[in-house]
């Protein structure tokens, strides 16, 4: 892999983040760095460092794919309603086993729990009945070919 300044500017941004960011908005942080960067680039360099092993993904592939450069073994809380992203650890979780039936579908190389709820501050707005459009998910399919 030839390392680009741009490539660069795009690691940094996803190493510097605890939020799980999707492509676009790694783009947006990126690009005000380096204003030439294509939304482009992002994309091909972001399943660059995932086929490295350099970050990895989460979230169903049919929609926004969201990065994460924490490599440690861990587990997510995700809220349906904002799309907060946040890692846990839990030793509970990580004992899981995996039942035997399972390997009809093949073999099992990782695994993690993805918790899905709604955050406090979602919790808090929808018992209020409010719902501010800035605190709604922007849901943007993934990248056409970036299913594997």
């Amino acid at each position: 892999m030839k390392l680009t300044h741009q490539r660069l500017e795009i690691f940094r941004e996803i190493a510097g983040s605890t939020e799980h960011p999707d492509a676009e908005t790694v783009f947006r942080g990126v690009r005000a760095r380096v204003p030439t960067v294509s939304i482009d680039t992002v994309y091909r360099t972001l399943w660059l460092l995932d086929g490295l092993g350099l970050v990895t993904t989460l979230g169903p592939r049919r929609e926004s794919v969201r990065f994460d450069p924490n490599l440690e073994h861990h587990h997510h809380y995700v809220c349906l309603r904002c799309g907060l992203a946040k890692d846990f650890e839990n030793a509970e979780l990580n004992a899981l086993t995996i039942p035997a039936s399972v390997k009809k579908y093949g073999s099992v190389l990782t695994t993690h729990v993805e918790v899905r709820g709604y955050c406090a501050g979602c919790a808090k707005e929808t018992a209020s009945g409010t719902t501010p459009a800035a605190r709604r998910p922007r849901r943007k399919p993934s990248k056409p070919g970036g299913e594997r």
